[in-house]
């Protein structure tokens, strides 16, 4: 197991709570003092290195081999794969449950990432091969996507999640990946924004009622992520279309839930992202308005308080993620 790290802050409340004595307290102290680490996480992200390069190793092997080694070769190889990582995963695995369940071993986690990934390449290979569903990709997108919400919620599986979640979006014509992310249609297409709106909103109705209802409540971190980003460049792009005075309520009620929300939670990342979003919103939106007015010297003094303003921000944005985190420490 990783070490935890207490701050002196959490331990001192622990302390006034006497959920610790003070012998406790100094034993705590010394043993952080040590500076004793774990190679747990280190060795379990050399796996996920791992699996993705002998997954993408695959795709490489069968680009250069495809004429000597044959389709269906190709396809009975992959699914066989598929197949014993899927058997091992079902053998250990303790069944489905509402609560959080975890493997003894960890290690069956990428197991069942590896069947997942080898899983979504035969769909894909075999639509290219035999075109079952003509060019499109649509439908093997939504393939992967049910089969990967069906093996993540009963694994357990957060980084699977992901993949269902990233399919589901690949289904309605949306490529979350850093590269398509300036490039991507949802700004040019208003269509595709809005179905990138409803999929976020979507998300965010399942993770409430998920919370609430306790089914998998653990998820609820993935789904606010992707719902967070996938509004959050929607919005944008609908402020930078012709019809961006229809998103003013939408940018304001999206500060105001995820601003609500990491504080339920208690998510840094959730927070900062929640206040960079916001500020490009409520920037472009300000653009908007501004382009409106007609005079000279409003532009000119704009341009002479600009980098003040950007100054101001930067502080502004560093001063509330300060006070975030340290009312989250003491939330502990």
């Amino acid at each position: 197991m990783e070490k935890p790290h207490f701050s002196e802050l959490q331990l001192q409340k622990l302390h006034q709570k006497e959920f610790l004595n003070d012998n406790h307290l100094e034993e705590i102290a010394n043993y952080q003092k040590k500076g004793i680490f774990s190679l747990r996480s280190e060795l379990l992200l050399m796996i996920y290195v791992s699996i993705i390069l002998f997954t993408s190793g695959i795709g490489v092997i069968v680009y250069n081999n495809i004429d000597s080694i044959g389709h269906l070769a190709i396809l009975s190889a992959n699914f066989i794969l598929m197949l014993v990582c899927f058997y091992f995963s079902f053998k250990k695995a303790k069944g489905y449950f509402n609560d959080e369940v975890l493997f003894e071993n960890p290690l069956y986690d990428y197991l069942v990432l590896t069947g997942s990934l080898l899983a979504c390449i035969f769909l894909g290979y075999i639509n290219f091969q035999y075109q079952i569903f003509d060019d499109s990709y649509a439908y093997v997108s939504l393939i992967s996507a049910v089969l990967c919400f069906a093996v993540a919620y009963y694994f357990d599986n957060r980084i699977v999640l992901s993949m269902a979640i990233t399919s589901l979006a690949a289904f309605i014509g949306i490529s979350i990946t850093p590269k398509s992310l300036f490039q991507n249609e949802v700004y040019s297409n208003l269509e595709l924004t809005y179905s990138g709106l409803i999929l976020g909103i979507l998300l965010l109705v399942w993770m409430e009622y998920s919370l609430k209802h306790k089914i998998k409540a653990h998820f609820h971190f993935v789904y606010a992520t992707f719902a967070l980003h996938l509004l959050g460049v929607c919005i944008i792009a609908g402020l930078l279309s012709e019809h961006w005075f229809v998103f003013i309520p939408i940018l304001l009620g999206f500060i105001y839930y995820f601003y609500r929300f990491s504080y339920r939670v208690f998510a840094t990342s959730l927070f900062a992202f929640m206040l960079l979003y916001g500020y490009f919103g409520v920037n472009i939106l300000g653009g908007r308005i501004i382009s409106f007015i007609h005079f000279e010297f409003i532009y000119q003094l704009l341009t002479m308080l600009a980098p003040f303003y950007v100054v101001a921000s930067i502080y502004l944005f560093i001063r509330l993620v300060k006070q975030f985190n340290t009312k989250k420490n003491a939330s502990v």
